[in-house]
């Protein structure tokens, strides 16, 4: 466990236990299941890990002066040009477990970006606008966690809306055990039509 009284390891297991959670989303699914548009926009579960690993790389890399190993494996930047929905799929050439195991790997990468850096450590975000690029190691895990923890809540409704799994991870959901689910939603369903 991590020394949650120690800034920066709060903050990194909060960012590891962000990340399990989104790769957690997958298990068991098919490849057509885990590419499978979900919402009207286009939302699929592979698609927010695909998008989710890239702005990891890109936050803890460049804004650091860093480059990922492999960056022909990430969507370069000028892709968004063009389709600014570039990392919100998994292409034909993708699989979900290939994305996974790209996503654990980016993991590490950012991962030696914490090690490494002072929570105080300057950087540059070049894609936002100029006068707000300037940040700190800090603020960029806490950016980071923030728009992970996001996307995990729209892979908990994509998953739930797919097969009906809930809560954080199988072995401790962190909701009610045998709960009426269909009672529970009758009954905010009246509570709703009150207001109608």
């Amino acid at each position: 466990m991590a020394d949650l009284g120690d800034p920066k390891a709060a903050l990194h297991h909060y960012l590891q236990a962000t990340r399990d959670d989104l790769i957690c989303k997958l298990d068991g699914l098919s490849e057509r299941e885990a590419r499978l548009p979900r919402t009207a926009t286009g939302n699929n579960l592979l698609g927010v890990l695909k998008h989710c690993l890239n702005v990891e790389a890109g936050y803890f890399g460049p804004t650091f002066g860093r480059e990922f190993p492999t960056p022909e494996e990430l969507v370069p930047m000028d892709a968004y040009e063009e389709n600014p929905q570039a990392d919100w799929y998994a292409s034909e050439g993708e699989t979900k477990d290939g994305l996974i195991d790209l996503y654990r790997r980016v993991g590490v990468f950012a991962d030696q970006t914490i090690e490494q850096l002072p929570l105080d450590a300057s950087g540059r975000v070049p894609w936002w606008r100029p006068g707000g690029q300037v940040v700190t190691l800090q603020r960029i895990i806490v950016h980071v966690i923030c728009d992970l923890a996001r996307h995990a809540g729209h892979a908990d409704i994509m998953r739930e809306q797919h097969d009906g799994a809930i809560g954080l991870r199988p072995e401790n959901t962190n909701v009610p055990n045998d709960y009426d689910w269909p009672a529970y939603v009758t009954k905010l369903t009246k509570l709703a039509d009150r207001f109608g």
